[in-house]
């Protein structure tokens, strides 16, 4: 009687398990991870890019936070939540003014409702010193 019990609580708890899984989520998928800005000049140190994104699952994807690695990086995002089949963007400003001239690799750490819950994009370039 014993394992009766068992067997039929386990079961129990294997579909609840079961149904409590989001199959049907929201889910993002960027054009790119990365983006090399190449070479530019000290004398104009701000350069930005734009990451675009898809919602391809079957709810509204909403980004809750885009955090990058540096103060001298800054994310701006889409605040409303992106329907399924439609896209959101993801707008990256890098400001090298004061920073040391050279290569440069920043992360961008963007956290959503989706089924996979965090990404990280990356910029990079080299600042080369402006010319006397």
């Amino acid at each position: 009687m014993k394992k009766i019990l068992f067997l039929t609580v386990m079961l129990l708890c294997g579909i609840s398990y079961t149904m409590a899984q989001d199959n049907d989520g929201a889910e993002i998928k960027f054009d790119k991870l990365t983006h090399d800005f190449g070479t530019f000049s000290e004398s104009s140190p701000v350069v930005t890019c734009t990451f675009t994104y898809t919602n391809v699952g079957n709810k509204p994807l909403v980004i809750n936070q885009a955090v990058a690695s540096c103060g001298c990086t800054v994310p701006e995002y889409t605040k409303t939540p992106v329907k399924p089949g439609e896209k959101g963007t993801i707008k990256i400003t890098y400001n090298g003014t004061g920073k040391f001239p050279g290569h440069f690799k920043k992360s961008i750490t963007v956290r959503t409702n989706g089924k996979v819950e965090m990404t990280r994009l990356y910029i990079e370039g080299t600042m080369e010193e402006k010319k006397k």
